[in-house]
């Protein structure tokens, strides 16, 4: 072999040796570097359900309702980059009831409307929110009965995480803190504060 083509072999050797890495490089880089973030979208329309329990304190009374919790949600969410904004609505079924003495008070039903503010982690969200609540407030005294509905706020923080585009499962504490209405059978005034912690999920269109 001449010296000639020696030198051209030797040549295209150390051009492969010097390519070689990037393009094995490039072909591990799909399976290596994350992916971006908001690859994945909150957006748009949603429909759920959850279950959780209700601890309560019924103010005048002595008694603590708690008992099993859910019901249903539907709401909506923008996105702006990692940031999401949204607006929720629900109604909830409870067996949350206590009993002192002869009184006896529950909490059948209540239900809110809430603004929602979150960050996104991709497909983990993280928000706070708050707005109005509503509910019925129920004494029984000795078989007499009596339901007041009243208006009141709540607010809470959530986590939500999405399982694929269309279905997410979420964990959310609620606080809720609702009027006070006069009842004729205590002779008094009472209202109820609420923490609600329940589990759910979600799909969106």
């Amino acid at each position: 072999m001449s010296m000639t083509m020696r030198i051209g072999c030797l040549a295209a050797g150390l051009s492969f040796a010097a390519i070689a890495p990037a393009s094995a490089a490039d072909f591990r880089q799909p399976y290596t570097v994350a992916a971006p973030l908001n690859v994945y979208s909150w957006a748009g329309p949603y429909l759920g359900a959850n279950l959780g329990y209700q601890w309560s304190d019924v103010s005048n009374s002595g008694t603590e309702p708690t008992g099993v919790a859910g019901g249903a949600q539907i709401g909506f969410n923008w996105q702006t980059g990692q940031f999401v904004f949204g607006v929720e609505t629900d109604l909830q079924l409870s067996g949350s009831d206590d009993r002192f003495a002869a009184w006896q008070f529950s909490n059948p039903w209540f239900g809110t409307l809430r603004g929602r503010v979150g960050y996104a982690f991709n497909n983990i969200l993280v928000y706070g929110t708050a707005g109005l609540a509503y509910g019925s407030l129920h004494a029984d005294v000795l078989g007499a009965t009596e339901s007041h509905a009243a208006f009141g706020w709540t607010a809470g923080l959530g986590l939500e995480l999405g399982l694929t585009q269309n279905w997410s499962v979420r964990a959310e504490y609620l606080y809720i803190g609702l009027g006070s209405n006069n009842f004729a059978v205590t002779g008094r005034s009472h209202d109820i504060d609420s923490s609600v912690f329940r589990m759910g999920v979600n799909y969106r269109f």
